[in-house]
């Protein structure tokens, strides 16, 4: 994948090291670049986070931040975002991924998702995955890998 269209994936605050170590492994299979800003809720020397991450680890393109404004910081001008969350506006289907502009897909810690405050920065690009009534959310990984697939297939 070309840099300038390039996918990114962004874990912020994530706290299941077995999460992040599969997100890990769907980055390395798309091409995308993994953010994780801090706090985290393990360690990246952490054995789970590793094993689900298998071999792959040390090859995934991982980026980590101190804290939002620092990885913010270092936006490419013209970037575009897609927060994925279970209060989203829009179904993630009706998201055009397109473009030759970097796109950051956003994910939230797992027990608190997004926080308000930063989805209100971006109230046009907040989308969320249907599911039926009931239930309440997806695990982590599962969410990265419908939406990133699907701004895979749709740049491609």
């Amino acid at each position: 994948m070309e840099a300038a269209a390039m996918l990114h994936v962004v874990l912020y605050q994530p706290e299941i090291p077995h999460n992040t170590g599969a997100v890990g492994r769907l980055c390395l299979a798309t091409g995308a670049r993994l953010h994780l800003i801090r706090p985290l809720g393990f360690s990246l020397e952490d054995k789970y986070l590793k094993r689900s991450g298998l071999d792959y680890w040390h090859q995934v393109d991982v980026r980590v931040w101190d804290d939002w404004t620092a990885f913010a910081a270092q936006i490419e001008p013209g970037a575009r975002f897609a927060f994925i969350e279970c209060q989203g506006a829009r179904p993630h289907w009706e998201a055009d991924f397109t473009g030759l502009e970097p796109l950051y897909l956003v994910y939230g810690p797992e027990t608190r998702g997004i926080p308000p405050s930063l989805l209100a920065t971006h109230p046009d690009d907040t989308w969320h995955i249907p599911m039926q009534p009931g239930a309440r959310s997806l695990n982590l990984s599962t969410a990265v890998a419908i939406t990133l697939y699907e701004a895979v297939r749709q740049r491609r």
